[in-house]
């Protein structure tokens, strides 16, 4: 039986997930929208939950806090500037999950993780920036 077994491993090691759940996090936060497996978006849900929610107080100790648990300023900035006004009135549930079909190479269940009221033009944006860029070069 699996009693007050907390977590999904994900086949990984402790180190491995931790990385894992600070790039998709950071990743989910840029973008407002990722795609991943069903297993990795229903394990990263709380966690960017509670980083939403300790954004929303919004001084020193909670920016170092997330500071330490993303490693991406950029992700930071974002969660205290962008993402915290937007949901001050929500009491959680910042995040969804939605099914998204089956892999084809493997058949692993597929889900897109994004944020509830989300800007749809934030997907992407960085990517349409650099591209202008060189452009402009």
């Amino acid at each position: 039986m699996r009693h007050a077994r907390g977590y999904r491993r994900l086949n990984r090691t402790h180190e491995h997930r931790k990385s894992l759940w600070k790039n998709m996090a950071a990743s989910l936060i840029e973008h407002e929208q990722i795609k991943t497996t069903l297993p990795k978006a229903k394990e990263l849900r709380p966690i960017v939950e509670k980083m939403v929610t300790l954004a929303k107080r919004g001084d020193l100790h909670a920016r170092r806090l997330l500071a330490s648990r993303l490693h991406d300023d950029a992700a930071v900035q974002k969660l205290i500037d962008v993402l915290a006004p937007r949901y001050a009135d929500r009491q959680g549930g910042y995040v969804r999950v939605l099914k998204a079909g089956f892999r084809y190479g493997d058949m692993a269940p597929m889900a897109f993780i994004e944020f509830v009221d989300r800007d749809v033009d934030a997907k992407g944006a960085a990517d349409r920036a650099r591209e202008e860029a060189e452009l402009a070069d």
